[in-house]
């Protein structure tokens, strides 16, 4: 079983093409820095435009990668949503039109869901598991059943963790991308020298939140005329913050495995995915975690944590081969939750 995947969600253009031998045949990705750098941020109209430019080439590239001809292939997958709709709209209809022109079935893939299955493909992971999604928009830890299953047991109440990344980094003056830039700065600072809250910590429950933790940074800052304001004062501060964000996982974690593994005994894995899951700091404080609780990490290669198409081809797939598929009139979705029936939080909004 082959399958194409295209992404168009952000400020990623990309396809791929994977099997289900677990072989990514081809994975094309073409990044829009250098055109939000200026903005410091990603600008959607922009986005959605570039992927219209990039598209059709990127597809072309992916499958002359694979030496597939369409005719090859068994499926057809796209991110359907949640992301920019601008951008999920260009992919979509990239999509339909090759399923259409080819004749071959059509999947709109939940993009989440893409990040969430991914080490399915890399190690062959056995539902259930649990799952830590941190991303620029979204922080959650949710239960995987299986394909589609998700219980979602916490979530961001305000800032998902890489937007705070992505803010603190723009306080800081760091630039955009933030959040990889503040990971190399805080790698030469003193995480011990700043006292940052780590919010919720001991409390019940496994929600998360980030904008205290934000607005203490600001404070920090704002103690330091500009002059002070050196590389040095900010790399300790930026490894404060990124060790206050790591406790912060750390101790709404605990609370999730407890609630995984009482009620999941067969379970054993917790799962680190999205964009953020390529924080090496974050990687390791995680797996210090799950080695005292006597459970596995799983993440993704580094390349395959933030935003690509052979996740999209992957899910698509799993979909596929349980007999799933979606019709032509499919429409793209800016908000698409993994667990719809979750309860709503205070105070988190869109990204409950």
């Amino acid at each position: 079983m082959i399958v194409l995947g295209i992404e168009t969600s952000c400020d990623e253009t990309a396809a791929a093409v994977v099997n289900d031998k677990r072989e990514i045949l081809s994975n094309r990705v073409l990044t829009q820095l250098e055109d939000h750098r200026p903005y410091g941020g990603v600008v959607p109209e922009i986005a959605a435009r570039a992927h219209l430019e990039h598209i059709d080439r990127l597809v072309a590239e992916a499958m002359d990668d694979a030496g597939l001809e369409f005719a090859d292939l068994d499926a057809v997958a796209c991110t359907g949503g949640p992301g920019l709709i601008g951008g999920v709209m260009v992919g979509t209809m990239t999509a339909k039109s090759i399923a259409f022109a080819t004749n071959k079935p059509f999947l709109a893939v939940n993009h989440l869901e893409g990040h969430a299955l991914t080490v399915r493909l890399t190690d062959d992971v056995a539902f259930p598991y649990l799952l830590l999604l941190v991303s620029g928009g979204h922080c959650q830890v949710l239960i995987v059943e299986g394909v589609g299953q998700y219980k979602r047991i916490g979530t961001t109440i305000d800032d998902a963790v890489g937007e705070a990344f992505d803010k603190t980094a723009k306080m800081m003056g760091l630039g955009y991308p933030g959040g990889p830039a503040l990971e190399k700065l805080a790698a030469s600072g003193d995480p011990m020298r700043f006292r940052l809250p780590r919010p919720l910590r001991g409390r019940p429950g496994c929600d998360f939140s980030f904008s205290g933790l934000k607005t203490a940074v600001r404070v920090h800052l704002d103690g330091f005329p500009v002059p002070q304001r050196t590389q040095e004062m900010k790399a300790d501060l930026a490894a404060s913050f990124q060790r206050a964000v790591g406790e912060t996982l750390i101790d709404r974690c605990k609370n999730a495995i407890y609630q995984f593994m009482n009620d999941y005994p067969t379970g054993n894995t917790l799962v680190l995915a999205g964009g953020v899951a390529a924080n090496k700091y974050l990687r390791t404080r995680l797996a210090e975690l799950t080695d005292k609780a006597g459970m596995k990490l799983v993440a993704p290669p580094l390349e395959l944590c933030t935003d690509n198409a052979a996740m999209i081809a992957w899910a698509g797939l799993e979909r596929f081969r349980l007999g799933q598929q979606d019709t032509l009139d499919f429409k793209p979705r800016p908000r698409w939750p993994l667990d719809p029936e979750a309860p709503k939080r205070p105070g988190a909004g869109v990204k409950a």
